[in-house]
């Protein structure tokens, strides 16, 4: 921030919106890579359930005993069911990962915007951080960082600091 009075520009206040676009945008970045492995995890754990089914239903498969008292079956019938929870368990979580993803996107493109209407308009210095620090009580911005304090937590710190 500006090195005369400890007050931050507009053009700094723009900045910062656009470093936070920027930080939101790697993490949104990171959780398309983690959905995409889990993805890559699905499709092989069911190409390996299809694999499984086909060996079984082939015609030169061994017949096994498909009585209710079979224990084959029985443990085959527990093993699909296994991989079906499991199955359902990484499309939660692969639907989780792609909402966060979304939100975090969607806050990165709020973060620009404000940086350019900061851009475009200039307003005072107090009125650039008085839209700032409402734009993140708005949306819950300190929620996307958990390594990073928001302005609106430094102006939160400082209020209660003061006498």
């Amino acid at each position: 921030m500006s090195d005369t009075d400890g007050a931050a520009t507009v053009g700094e206040l723009a900045e910062y919106c656009q470093i936070r676009a920027r930080l939101l945008h790697g993490r949104a970045e990171t959780l398309e890579a983690e959905t995409a492995s889990l993805l890559t995890d699905i499709d092989d754990d069911l190409s390996a359930v299809r694999a499984e089914l086909d060996e079984h239903n082939s015609p030169t498969a061994e017949s096994s005993p498909s009585g209710p008292d079979s224990t084959d079956s029985g443990d085959e019938l527990a093993n699909l069911e296994a991989t079906e929870a499991e199955l359902a368990e990484q499309q939660a979580v692969v639907k989780a990962k792609q909402a966060r993803r979304a939100a975090f996107e969607a806050l990165a493109t709020d973060y620009l915007d404000i940086a350019e209407t900061l851009e475009n308009e200039t307003p005072t210095a107090s009125t650039a951080v008085t839209r700032i620090l409402q734009f993140e009580r708005d949306r819950d911005a300190p929620t996307y960082f958990e390594d990073r304090e928001t302005l609106l937590e430094t102006a939160a710190k400082s209020n209660s600091d003061a006498p």
